[in-house]
């Protein structure tokens, strides 16, 4: 179909021309604006201002920035699930199908779920209908038949459900009405592709739901006949995607045309608002990023497509400006992102996705050597697996879920190892892992178990069926109730809880069902027999378990593994006489049965159970004389392991075990032979070195089969004896040394000095696992049963011949391994390559030439790679297409690559060998544990070992076999059959000797003078040196600084870089360094004899004109000053020092230490990476040392600390008392006040420091020879510091009266509390301003104040001129809570009102000096008995306390605003919540008369008698008063001296306390309510239960309102301990429901449901609860269990009870029917009857209760019940009838009195 013109030119006239146009942008450009503005700008504005925006815009497309409305994303990346929100709109592919559910493939490989509810509503309308019905109707068509894999849907996030796991589970929707809600009427044009589902099928068609309201979509039959669709017919319910073709009636009919492949464009009227995913359309590269490309469509909008959807084989076509078909992948609406695909099987429309890959059949699979193509840092990374399959992983699986994130460290790993998670059908891509944790995992897949197999899992939940058991995070077992134990278990959630770790063995696998079952009982779990996994496994003779499925009179028919099953015929059942197999046996029984007879192909057996039972351990002792005779054997792979191979020893097929590291004495042929095994092969030479319990175990390592055939062994610790040699293999390796394993299980250590005659640094280093050895007995514990050995090759003593013996073994092996390749491949190829050997001669062709390799290809061989590394190619030149000569060096026959090699001098014509002859040797290939050689000029080559003992370790990389190494080797035998006709050699390793130059056999003065000129070839380039070969042949050596001029050499430079190895260059002589010791010495020097000459390349000091005089190395370090800025260049790191060891000259050295080299703290973690050596840097010299010539350098600029100034310092030592020591640079030290150490204070402030930690700090000031330091933010970077909560306090100035201020406590003393406010400002708190409890002892007040707690005090004064700063801590103060807690039970401090009244005017100090002379004669006469034995504070305070007693009544009147405290009868005060309690009438009374009595002492006049009466009077009626309130019983207490006088009398009264609580409660005074009742647990009697258990509830109920989860739960956990557990469980159960917390609620119901199952009244009250919840269907259930757990005599009671609560709180007409279920089977139960006959009446109508009477009075029960209910009758038709009706009742009284006669009489 070919577009219109116009939409290949844009910006042509034409589209001015259109008027439908400039609607379209009007609108779209609104879209941002609520309705409102839009109508206003329309309204002010005119056609004409929206004319200039359009113009204005095409303009601004001409210029190239169009006007987008979504704005586009800055960076391109996949979107992720996080990111997800309720509304988005995707384009999905159907995944898989279920009849409930549809699995929904959405883009970027996230997946969502279509629920059958979420389809359509007239699909779901008839569901509901047949729901209904309860039969079933034709009309509906199943998901099944709705939905097939690979269809393209157009879905909504309808709803993100959080699963059990907590992952998100994103719920879908294709309802029209939410796919388009964003589309009217009026906006459905012609061509538009909309989808939508079959609403009803009519006889000329189908009647669509578009979901448009007002709107009916009619699609033809006419049109169907050519719509693609996998279904015949169209059915309700039917996913549509469908074009517009006509729109009648503006909108009101549509008709449709399954035509969908037309682009989408702007005159269909598509926008952001409507846009639906799916629609293709035309689209405009704008940008091109490295994550994706940026596209312009439909004019104005904006989207993105993510590397995953880009076609790969066109990703470098992509350009700016290219125009593409793109398809709408996924919509935001919230942000206006919107998702496009460039990929073939989306873009070409209407097709569905091709689901017949095979790719599901890879999901779970290990793939090693994968290679990293692409990282995307935002998104994930690509990999191409090896057969460049590409791959995705996401960025959440590139790491560990606890490691951090290092993905530049990721791609430059050549390879990767992953598992395929899953396969996207809307990417078309292989989602994978990195993680080790889900890569090493053994079952990934349901197809990764097989019957027999033991696991463990985790129980999950209990069914009615059976258990549910967690094998890993998504795969799940069944056990069946029959495998739930050995018997058969009545009750399992008795032995089984959720979350309990259990093994179980598989019985059947049904990978494509994804179902596994599992059996438990503990006899096939622990079954050593063996396994009948087929038919094919029972053979006659075989014994295994097997277990009862099905008796029968004839026999019992018995299950294995797989459904294997066999008939035990009756005749097998047991030796002795058997009357019926149902009463001898049952089902789920597990028994030994033998098997008789087996035909596997009809797929039938016969069993014997007696047979069984008398040849039970007929094969049982075979594998210990095997084990003991070292006999070999033959054994068939059974399965393969992660360590090993699990075989089956032939032809008895015992079960046993070969490790891997048993394969061979080769520790490199381990694995490979390992890879090449397959199910079912043979493997021959084994031989068992172990029997346990469990297993047998095999090894196939020729030297340890060796020493067992020969007997070189010891079987058990008694037979080892020092110096006693024995072969072993490495167990383990630690720290300190080596475990070796013998053969029969014996392990000795070799410590690390016994490890090897080198010198053994790390052990880790050393040895391999599995590793062979020869080891020799050094030391014996019998009384431990240990003993020592040493692997030392000088102390073992080795066979003749064991290295070629080994070398020839390792061969073989491999020879083998290539061959079992070849035969399994099957492939030509393979074969041919197993034919190739070293040392073959090969004619090829070369291929390509680089700098590092040249490739060959073979005509003969097609598909094998030829490859020449640069050493085998040396000197020959090769050009493509050229033919070559070329000899084999190795096959690696699994990646089909052949190394050979070009060289002439190996391609010539071989000379013969001699025996015992000794050649020269020079490696040409190396492979792990062999190499291949050439030897001389003989043109032959062969294969040794790398190793020439078995206990030969390589310490060192110069160690190792290289290619170009020489050695010697000795010809053993000139052509061995083995080898192929290679020769076999033994070698050494030959370094040649060094020939001495005339120059160093010197002794006199040496041969150069000072200042010649001579000229020199460069050898090496060190970054410290260069090491330059004269022309004589010695050596001279040219230091750092002298390779260019000073004011050259740029700073982080490496001025030897600049020479050129094999340049030829001219020096001069500067001096000469000894051959020993490297040191620098003039020419001068008297001890000067043979050295290596020191040189220079300077060319101001090669100008032989220039005075060059020898500078010696005093002179030279008299010439540095300190503060001098000198060039150095880096020697050395000292990790142990931590310092830097630079050079400015050949004989002078500097040392850096750690904090003069690093400028930032996170350096200091490894400084060694801020310099490399050989690099300039540019010092400040800080100190010169003469003796050493050393100097003293600093590489951050300064060379000593100032004032004022920042500098790093390392924490050396945390003090509270006096805060950090701080090392600074240069020899410095200082401290940090905890008040410096932020602007804003926190609790504990030392501890986020701890020594060697590096700071940055302020220096502050300098005195006593040490710094003061500030960390404070506001002095380190005072432009980016924030204003702190604590600001620094300078001096006293800062501080004023009444300020609240923050600081550390510094000391508690005899004289208050120290605060510290600053580094040089202490405040001090005297104890009555410290709390408002009477402290006896400053000690007691230290334990609850630490040094440096964080305080809060106010500013009483401050005393400039003696630096005083006293401070309060009160609460009325500060608002915090009293430092000390209530719980202490201290006495309040009676002082402390005086001191409130007094602050209110706000005293002078004179006046209060005036008030304290005022005291003194009342303190003598107030002392107390101890106050000789009183300090001094304590005598202060017991003073003052007295004084307030006295004092008080005549400073405070009754009627004063401070608050007043509650007087006790014993003397002290008790803290009420003094803000909402009023004190009492008394308590005034008393304080007036104590007013006129103070009076009277104060006033010398005296009173008339009319007075004095007049006060009598009022003391009486005060007293008469006060006593009648006491007297009253119900008047409640007002405050807490009231409470304690009556608790004093009533200690166990519950309702006191509780009162008391209240009391506290009131003013919110949560800790005395707590300790109320604490108390009140430890006074009431033991005895009295039920107080006790009031106090619990009311704890509890405090608790619940007030305290935390924790705190209730202790509380509870207490109250069951020392009360009946059922009271305290129901009343917190209540309490939970009473408080609306329904989860916890429940939580507890059903624990008391298990706990307390006899207990009739648990499961009524549970009843309740669920009903009142509105769960009566939980409530059913939950009846049913009652009745199955309480006694039978209950049952009755209990359905009543049930029935009684289904009228109150649940559906009547269901408790109606449950009460006349039990009154029809229980007639006689009149208390039923009455209690049926209230509910009915209060619930029913007349009609019901009329019903009910007239049933009940012709029950046949005694005429005295019968006469109890007509009176009933008669009552309440009184009540609620007519006349008539109690007329008709009378007359049923009567009919029933003459019908009984004489017995109604009576």
């Amino acid at each position: 179909m070919m577009e219109p013109v116009e939409e290949d030119f844009p910006r042509g006239g034409t589209t001015k021309k259109s008027s439908g146009s400039k609607i379209v942008v009007e609108h779209v450009d609104n879209l941002f604006q609520s309705n409102e503005q839009s109508e206003t700008k329309k309204r002010k504005g005119g056609n004409k201002a929206d004319g200039k925006q359009v113009k204005k815009t095409r303009t601004e497309d001409k210029i190239g920035s169009s006007l987008t409305l979504n704005t586009a994303a800055k960076s391109v990346e996949i979107i992720h699930l996080k990111n997800l929100k309720e509304g988005m709109l995707f384009l999905g592919c159907v995944k898989e199908v279920t009849d409930f559910e549809v699995t929904v493939s959405l883009p970027c490989g996230l997946q969502g779920f279509l629920s059958i509810k979420n389809i359509c509503d007239s699909y779901t309308k008839l569901l509901s209908e047949q729901l209904d019905s309860e039969v079933d109707t034709e009309e509906i068509c199943s998901l099944l038949h709705l939905f097939h894999v690979g269809m393209l849907l157009r879905c909504v996030v309808a709803k993100l459900d959080v699963a059990k796991g907590g992952l998100l589970s994103i719920q879908l929707s294709i309802n029209p009405k939410l796919l388009n809600k964003n589309l009217s009427s009026s906006s459905v044009n012609a061509g538009m592709v909309l989808s939508g589902c079959v609403e009803s099928v009519e006889d000329h068609g189908c009647i669509i739901d578009i979901g448009i309201s007002g709107t009916k979509a009619f699609l033809p039959e006419e049109a169907m006949k050519s719509k693609q669709n996998k279904t015949e017919e169209l059915r309700v319910g039917q996913y549509v995607t469908a074009q517009v073709e006509e729109v009648k009636n503006s909108g009101r009919v549509v008709r449709l045309v399954l035509n969908p492949s037309v682009c989408a464009d702007v005159k269909h009227g598509w926008n952001l608002t409507n846009l639906l995913p799916g629609l293709v359309l035309r689209a405009t590269i704008k940008k091109v990023t490295k994550h994706g490309l940026l596209l312009d469509f439909l004019s104005s909008f904006s989207g993105q497509v993510d590397f995953l959807h880009m076609e790969r084989e066109q990703v470098s076509s992509y350009t700016e400006g290219r125009q593409v078909r793109a398809c709408v992948l996924y919509i935001d609406p919230s942000t206006r992102l919107v998702g496009l695909s460039l990929r073939s099987y989306l873009v070409q429309a209407g097709s569905a996705i091709d689901p017949s890959s095979p790719a599901a059949d890879r999901i779970g699979e290990v793939v090693s050597e994968c290679k990293m193509t692409a990282l995307h840092h935002m998104s994930g990374a690509m990999l191409e697996l090896p057969d460049k399959t590409p791959a995705f992983v996401h960025r959440n699986c590139l790491k560990e879920p606890n490691e951090e994130a290092n993905e530049n460290k990721l791609f430059a790993k050549p390879e990767h190892t992953c598992r395929i998670l899953d396969f996207s059908l809307m990417d078309q891509i292989y989602f994978v892992t990195l993680r080790r944790r889900v890569i090493e995992k053994p079952f990934f897949r349901y197809a990764d178990f097989h019957a027999g197999q033991v696991v463990e899992g985790i129980v999950s939940v209990l069914l009615s069926h059976g258990m549910v058991v967690h094998l890993s995070d998504h795969i799940k077992g069944l056990v069946p109730c029959t495998h739930l134990s050995d018997i058969i278990l009545k009750n399992p959630e008795k032995k089984y809880v959720e979350g309990m770790k259990v093994k179980c063995r598989v019985l059947s696998v049904e990978a494509e069902n994804k179902k596994l079952y599992l059996s438990r009982k503990k006899t096939l779990v622990e079954s050593s027999l063996p396994l009948f996994l087929s038919y094919a496994d029972a053979r006659p003779g075989r014994v295994s378990h097997g277990c009862i499925v099905c008796i029968k009179e004839f026999g019992c028919i018995v299950r294995f593994y797989n459904n294997v099953k066999g008939l035990v015929p009756f005749s097998e059942l047991s030796s002795e006489p058997t009357i019926s197999p149902e009463g001898d046996f049952y089902v789920g029984q597990v028994l030994k049965v033998k098997v008789l007879q087996c035909d596997p192909v009809k797929g039938k057996m016969l069993l014997s159970f007696r047979a069984a039972v008398e040849g039970d351990t007929e094969e049982v002792a075979k594998p210990q004389l095997d084990c003991e005779d070292g006999k070999r054997l033959e054994a068939k792979l059974v399965k393969k392991l992660v360590n090993g191979l699990e075989v089956s020893i032939l032809p008895d097929e015992i079960c046993a075990v070969l490790p891997t590291v048993h394969f061979s004495d080769h520790v490199s042929n381990c694995p490979l032979l390992w890879d090449s095994l397959q199910e079912g092969d043979i493997i021959s030479n084994l031989v068992c070195f172990n029997k346990n319990k469990q297993n047998i175990m095999l090894t196939k390592k020729p030297t340890v089969r060796w020493s067992l055939e020969e007997g070189v062994v010891a079987k058990e610790f008694s037979e080892v004896t020092v110096g006693m040699q024995l072969i072993g293999w490495i167990k383990n390796i630690m720290s300190y040394g080596v475990f070796v394993e013998f053969p029969y299980g014996l392990i000795g250590l070799a410590p690390k000095s016994a490890m090897s005659d080198k010198f053994v640094q790390d052990t880790m280093t050393t040895f391999q696992l599995g590793q062979t050895v020869f080891a020799k007995v050094t030391n014996l514990d019998e009384e431990k049963q240990r003993f020592l050995v040493t692997l030392k090759m000088s102390e073992i003593i080795t066979p003749d011949g064991d290295a070629q013996t080994r070398l020839i073994n390792g061969l073989q092996e491999r020879r083998a391994v290539n061959e079992m390749l070849a035969i399994k491949d099957g492939g030509e190829l393979r074969q041919q390559l197993a034919a190739l050997s070293v040392g073959q001669k090969l004619k090829l062709t070369v291929e390509g030439v680089t700098e590092n390799e040249a490739t060959f290809k073979s005509d003969d061989l097609n598909g094998v790679t030829f490859l020449a590394n640069k050493h085998h190619r040396m000197g020959v030149n090769l050009t493509a297409g050229q033919k070559v000569g070329a000899v084999i060096l190795h096959v690696d026959i699994l990646s089909a690559r052949v190394q050979v090699s070009v060289l002439p001098k190996l391609l010539e014509k071989k000379k013969s060998l001699t025996e015992e002859s000794k050649y020269t040797a020079v490696v040409q290939f190396v492979d792990r544990d062999f190499a291949v050689v050439s030897l001389d000029n003989t043109a032959q080559l062969t294969v040794i070992q790398t190793s020439r003992h078995l206990n030969d370790i390589i310490m060192y990389e110069s160690e190792k076999l290289k290619v170009g190494t020489t050695l010697t080797v000795e010809v053993i035998e000139p052509a061995c059959e083995e080898l192929r006709g290679l020769p076999l050699v033994s070698w050494t390793c030959s370094a040649p000797k060094r020939q001495r130059m005339a120059s160093e056999n010197q002794t006199g003065s040496p041969s150069y003078r000072f200042g010649e000129i001579l000229q020199g070839k460069v050898c090496s380039v060190k970054p410290t040196a260069i090491q330059v070969r004269l022309e004589d042949g010695s050596k001279g050596s040219v230091h750092v600084s002298e390779v260019l001029e000073a004011a050259a050499v740029r700073l982080g430079s490496f001025p030897t870089s600049s020479v050129k190895p094999g340049s030829v260059i001219t020096c001069r002589v500067i001096g000469g360094r000894e051959a020993s010791s490297h040191r620098f010495l003039p020419f001068s020097h008297p001890k000067f004899t043979y050295s290596i000459p020191e040189l220079t390349l300077i060319p101001s000091k090669l100008d032989s004109s220039s005075d060059f005089k020898p500078v010696s190395a005093q002179e030279k370090m008299n010439s540095y000053k300190v503060g001098d800025e000198i060039t150095c260049f880096v020697l050395k790191f000292h990790s142990d020092r931590k310092c830097l060891e630079v050079t400015s000259d050949p004989c002078v050295t500097g040392t850096v230490e750690l904090l003069e080299m690093i400028r930032n703290p996170g350096d200091a973690n490894h400084p060694e990476k801020l310099y490399k050596l050989g690099q300039a840097v540019r010092a400040k010299v800080v100190e010169v040392k003469v003796k050493p010539h050393r100097l003293a350098l600093s590489l951050t600029g300064i060379h000593k600390l100032e004032a004022g100034g920042t500098t790093l310092g390392m924490v050396t030592n945390v003090q509270p008392h006096v805060g950090l020591h701080v090392k600074l640079p240069f020899g410095c030290a200082g401290t940090v006040c905890v008040t410096d150490l932020s602007d804003s204070y926190r609790p504990n402030p030392l501890e986020a420091y701890s020594k060697d930690q590096i700071i940055r700090c302020f220096l502050l000031d300098f005195k006593n020879g040490k710094w003061q330091l500030s960390l404070r933010p506001s002095r380190l970077c005072p432009q980016q510091a924030k204003p702190g909560k604590d600001p620094e306090v300078s001096s006293l100035d800062k501080l004023e009266a009444g300020q609240i201020i923050r600081g550390y406590v510094k000391s508690v003393g005899e004289q208050g509390v120290f605060i510290r406010l600053a580094r040089s400002i202490t405040g001090r708190v005297r104890f009555q301003q410290s709390s408002k409890y009477f402290i006896k002892n400053h000690k007691d007040l230290s334990k609850h104040l630490p040094v440096n707690m964080l305080l809060t005090a106010k500013i009483l004064s401050v005393d400039r001129e003696d630096e005083l700063v006293d401070l309060s801590l009160l609460h009325e103060d500060t608002g915090k809570p009293d430092v000390l807690p209530e719980s202490l039970g201290l006495p309040l401090r009676l002082a402390e009102d005086k001191k409130k009244t007094s602050k209110k005017r706000a005293p002078s100090e004179s006046e209060q000096k005036q008030a304290e002379s005022q005291i003194p004669k009342k303190k003598k006469k107030k002392k107390t008995k101890t106050d000789g034995d009183d300090s001094g504070v304590e005598v202060f305070f017991r003073e003052e306390e007295d004084e307030d007693k006295e004092e008080k009544p005549a400073n405070v009147s009754a009627g004063s605003a401070g608050p007043s405290r509650l007087q006790v009868a014993a003397g002290f005060s008790w803290d009420v919540g003094l803000s909402s309690l009023k004190p009492a009438n008394s308590t005034k009374e008393e304080e007036s008369s104590d007013d006129e009595d103070q009076e009277e002492k104060t006033k010398p006049q005296k009173k008339s008698q009319r007075e004095l009466e007049q006060e009598k009077k009022s003391a009486e009626k005060a007293l008469v008063q006060r006593e009648t309130e006491l007297m009253d019983p119900n008047l409640r207490p007002q405050d807490a001296a009231t409470f304690e006088r009556l608790l004093l009398a009533s200690p166990s009264s519950s309702l006191l306390w509780l009162q008391y609580m209240a009391h506290h409660l009131q003013a919110t005074q949560i800790e005395q309510a707590r300790a109320v009742a604490e108390r009140a647990l430890k006074t009431i009697s033991f005895r009295e239960e039920q107080e006790k258990l009031n106090v619990w509830v009311a704890l509890m109920n405090l608790e619940n309102m007030y305290g935390t989860e924790e705190s209730l739960k202790k509380v509870f956990e207490r109250a069951v301990q020392f009360c009946e557990p059922l009271p305290v469980y129901q009343q917190l159960a209540d309490i939970y429901a009473n408080s609306n917390k329904v989860q916890k609620a429940e939580g507890l119901y059903k624990t008391m449901a298990k706990r307390f199952r006899q207990e009739k009244a648990v499961w009524l009250s549970y009843g309740t609860f669920l009903l009142q919840q509105g769960q009566s269907d939980a409530a059913g259930n939950l009846l049913q269990r009652a009745l199955k757990s309480l006694p039978a005599k209950e049952s009755v009671d209990v359905i009543a009870k049930f029935a009684q609560l289904e009228f109150r709180y649940g559906d009547p007409e269901k408790g109606r029917g449950m009460l006349d279920k039990v009154l029809t089977s229980y007639p006689k139960r009149t208390d039923l009857w009455s209690v049926f006959i209230d509910l009915t009446v209060k619930h029913g109508s007349q009609l019901e209760v009329r019903a009910l009477f007239d049933r009940v009075i012709s029950l046949s029960v005694s005429v005295k019940k019968i006469k109890f209910f007509f009176k009933r009758y008669l009552e309440y038709e009184k009540k609620h009838g007519t006349p008539q009706s109690v007329q008709a009742v009378k007359e049923k009284a009567v009919e029933f009195v003459e019908n009984k006669g004489k017995e109604a009489e009576d």
